[in-house]
C-alpha cells in the first residue's frame, strides 16, 4: 500500500474474553468498523483455567457458553447502536494436546479465517473467570499479525 492509495476495512476482529478490558477493546473494534463501514467479528476466547476445568469436570460447559453467549451479546447490542454488522464464535484458546494452541495464535487463525484486515485487542485482562487469556495474546498477535492492530 502506498501514500495514494486509501486505508480501507472491510472485517475487524475483536478477540474477547468476558473481561472489562475486552469489553473496551470490543467497543474500539465497532468504532473502528463504524469508521470505514465495516463488520466486526467478536471472537471469545476460552482460557485455560476454564478449559482445564471443562477437562476434568469441574466447570459446567453450559455456564461458559451461557456467559459467553451473554458477554457476545452485549458486544452486538453496542454494535447495533452503531448499525455495525456483527459475527460472532467462541474457541478454547488452550489446548492440553497441541503445544501450538495458545491464545495469540487463536486469534490469528481467526483473523485468517474470517478474514480480517483489521484487529483489536485488549492489552490485558484481570478477570477471575480468564486471567490473562488475552494478555498473553496481545504481545504475540502484535508481534505477528499481519493485519494492523490496536491494543488498547
Amino acid at each position: 500500500m502506498d501514500a495514494s492509495e486509501p486505508f480501507t476495512v472491510d472485517t475487524v476482529l475483536a478477540p474477547v474474553d468476558g473481561s472489562e478490558e475486552s469489553a473496551t477493546a470490543a467497543e474500539y473494534a465497532v468504532a473502528v468498523a463504524d469508521r470505514y463501514g465495516a463488520s466486526v467479528h467478536a471472537l471469545y476466547v476460552i482460557g485455560r483455567g476454564v478449559v482445564k476445568g471443562m477437562d476434568a469436570g469441574a466447570v459446567d460447559e453450559e455456564d461458559v457458553a451461557d456467559n459467553a453467549r451473554e458477554f457476545l451479546g452485549d458486544v452486538e447490542s453496542v454494535a447495533g447502536e452503531y448499525g455495525v454488522a456483527v459475527s460472532t464464535s467462541m474457541i478454547h484458546g488452550f489446548s492440553s494436546t497441541r503445544k501450538t494452541r495458545h491464545p495469540g495464535s487463536v486469534v490469528l487463525d481467526a483473523a485468517d479465517a474470517v478474514g480480517a484486515d483489521f484487529i483489536v485487542i485488549p492489552r490485558e485482562s484481570v478477570t477471575d473467570t480468564s486471567p490473562d487469556v488475552l494478555e498473553r495474546a496481545a504481545e504475540y498477535v502484535l508481534a505477528y499479525a499481519s493485519q494492523p492492530v490496536l491494543s488498547v
